[in-house]
């Protein structure tokens, strides 16, 4: 398996502030239309079922903007330390907050304020204390090593420079046998140089 990856020129720091952004934008007009999609049409194209987020507060679904399901990799255990990476408006935390129940835990870690504000506004009308939602970066988790049971994403790991970094961070904090499950883009043919340093391209 081959695991290098094509390294764009862009600054770290010039494309969080793009992403912050684009999301930003997403979070306080979700209905503005993007070159993503958004809201219930996005959750209804990943396969979520939809006992899953019957219950979620729509505010919390109109600001989602994954780009897969998660929980296609199989279902929450309750008890479970959940994190979170990248956790937009909270929808996908809600949910899982929902599969662990109040014995569990969940922390969803943005870089977003205004996502961040949404997803706690949604956790307080759910009254799930067990949630909680924290600003930081998926490049730099604020956890221990071996932390969690499981960590999920959805479409954030294509949002960073060094995707093998990354994911060896999602790693360090994962407990022995823990649980790694992400929904994202796939790239199966090489990118262009002039496509990776467009830095238009990276915030969706």
């Amino acid at each position: 398996m081959n695991s290098s990856q094509a390294v764009p020129e862009l600054s770290s720091d010039d494309l969080r502030a793009e992403v912050m952004k684009e999301y930003a934008e997403v979070a306080v007009n979700p209905d503005k239309g993007y070159h993503f999609h958004t809201g219930l049409d996005a959750v209804q194209r990943l396969g979520y079922e939809k006992s899953l987020y019957a219950d979620l507060p729509e505010e919390n679904i109109n600001s989602f903007a994954g780009m897969g399901n998660p929980f296609l990799g199989g279902s929450l255990n309750p008890g479970e330390i959940v994190v979170d990476v990248g956790s937009g408006s909270g929808f996908d935390s809600l949910i899982a907050s929902t599969m662990v129940g109040s014995s569990g835990r969940v922390i969803g870690i943005d870089m977003t304020d205004e996502m961040l504000k949404k997803s706690r506004r949604g956790a307080e009308l759910m009254g799930a204390a067990h949630v909680e939602f924290r600003e930081g970066l998926a490049e730099k988790l604020p956890f221990p090593d071996e932390f969690a049971d499981v960590v999920i994403s959805n479409g954030v790991l294509n949002l960073t420079l060094d995707k093998m970094e990354t994911l060896l961070e999602w790693a360090r904090i994962l407990k022995p046998g823990g649980r790694l499950q992400i929904g994202d883009i796939v790239v199966t043919d090489p990118v262009p140089q002039s496509a990776l340093d467009d830095i238009s391209l990276w915030t969706g």
